[in-house]
């Protein structure tokens, strides 16, 4: 048995809930497996996050031991040094466009607007000229998709497509610059177009109010060069990835959770798709979504900044796209880090022997509609009828506890999620238990974990408290 080795394991944001919030922990251990093992000892409530029921990994984790993915060295067998670095990433929502600046021209008023761009020797009139020629189609006129569509339409991008089918809610509108407080309830892709074109009135903007799936990906995305991953939900990122990987596009990408936002270019001609990084999504409710765990407004706006960057390097086909490095962004620390991204070999759809050859069906792939059985579900309605009968229900919130301090159903107990399976001892078998969160995923979430601990008597507040205060009490605070 060789020497445990001091090695440090960097936590991030989504899963600090249940590390007490500690973002670094420094650990012995002679290997990546060893390290992971003494990790899930201290903090058990990480384990079904990082291991499935068989004691594997899960797809959607990936190990980085100092900027190296752990699966192209000898996977958890590799041996660890004093001083290693492991980096937990868990998924969170190139080369040229074929551009043909001949085609094109530009006016004088052009000409005074792209000025700054025309200097540069890297740009230039035949640059500037080919961004003209260009074509992005950006899916999801949100947090990421309106920072990088008005820095797109600025640059002269001369035909930028949105996919967005959405309306516009006040709690946009601390990180969606495009739109104002007089907008609320309208059309995000038609307010978009509208501010888009007032930054830009020599381009072209086309809009796709419609929901992006397997049906329509294919005939929508192959009339554009590049194509902007702006959404905020698995199934979206996987059939955008596979119909990229179908139609030989780069796709620029970019997520974002609180602090923190991932970045790459996913481009199956010259390096590795989204599959490569993460095979299979995490199940649902696993990694909470910005609606449930909440996103730093400017983070977006960087992340947004940096997806517009690479689309114009690949316009020009200048510089090094993110093409194989998937770039990390730590709003709260101000600090980059860049990992390498591999090619998998075994990769379903950009692999030699690729089994996925068509679009699928990506709610089922990624289990959203898995719901629970009868009986496991009540409305806010239905659970204000049973509190006003005595029913002697117990309420259970799942929630964190600054969310708890914005808003809160009279009578309920906290205990988060994260630390539901060592306080569930708190808990009854016998009691009536209905389980709220926020919007009503992590309380499923809870409701599943609850019933396979032996409670047969618990129930989802479908919606959360969010339906809550829609339908039973709209005097408390939303969010």
């Amino acid at each position: 048995m060789g020497e445990k080795m001091a090695v440090k394991i960097v936590i991030p944001t989504a899963l600090r809930q249940h590390t007490n919030n500690e973002d670094e922990l420094q650990l012995s251990a002679r290997d990546v497996k060893g390290a992971l093992q003494e990790l899930v000892v201290a903090f058990p409530g990480l384990r079904r996050y990082l291991y499935s029921d068989n004691g594997r990994l899960r797809n959607f984790i990936n190990i980085y031991l100092n900027e190296e993915d752990i699966r192209y060295m000898k996977g958890e067998e590799t041996p660890l040094s004093d001083g290693d670095t492991l980096m937990i990433v868990p998924s969170v929502a190139g080369g040229s466009a074929h551009a043909d600046p001949h085609n094109v021209s530009l006016s004088s008023s052009e000409f005074a607007r792209y000025s700054r761009h025309l200097i540069m020797p890297e740009v230039g009139m035949e640059g500037q000229k080919a961004i003209k020629a260009s074509s992005v189609l950006i899916i999801g006129a949100g947090g990421l998709g309106t920072p990088s569509a008005t820095y797109l339409a600025a640059a002269g991008v001369g035909r930028i497509g949105i996919v967005d089918f959405d309306t516009i809610e006040k709690s946009n509108l601390h990180r969606q610059i495009l739109y104002s407080e007089q907008d609320v309830g309208k059309s995000k892709a038609e307010v978009a177009k509208e501010r888009l074109l007032q930054v830009n009135p020599n381009i072209s903007i086309e809009l796709h109010k419609v929901r992006l799936d397997s049906s329509n990906a294919l005939d929508l995305l192959k009339n554009y060069d590049i194509i902007m991953d702006g959404t905020d939900n698995f199934p979206t990122r996987y059939l955008v990835n596979d119909a990229c990987v179908l139609l030989g596009k780069p796709n620029v990408y970019a997520s974002i959770f609180r602090f923190e936002g991932q970045a790459s270019v996913f481009f199956a001609k010259e390096g590795p798709c989204y599959r490569c990084l993460y095979p299979e999504p995490p199940p649902p409710g696993l990694v909470p979504s910005c609606a449930e765990g909440g996103v730093l407004g400017v983070l977006p706006g960087i992340m947004g900044s940096i997806q517009a960057a690479e689309a114009i390097d690949l316009i020009l086909g200048k510089g090094t796209p993110l093409i194989g490095r998937l770039l990390l962004f730590n709003a709260l620390d101000m600090k980059f880090k860049e990992l390498k991204l591999r090619k998998n070999p075994d990769c379903p759809i950009c692999g030699p022997n690729p089994t996925v050859k068509e679009l699928i069906d990506y709610e089922v792939f990624c289990g959203v509609n898995e719901t629970l059985e009868p009986g496991f579900e009540i409305s806010s309605r239905a659970l204000k009828q049973v509190i006003d009968a005595k029913g002697g229900v117990v309420l259970l919130d799942v929630r964190e506890p600054f969310e708890n301090q914005i808003c809160r159903i009279d009578g309920s107990r906290l205990i988060p999620l994260g630390q539901l399976p060592q306080r569930v001892n708190e808990l009854d078998t016998a009691d009536d238990i209905v389980v709220y969160c926020h919007s009503g995923v992590r309380s499923a979430q809870a409701v599943r974990l609850l019933k396979g601990l032996g409670f047969r008597k618990v129930r989802n507040l479908k919606g959360g408290i969010r339906a809550w205060t829609i339908e039973v009490d709209p005097t408390l605070q939303t969010y």
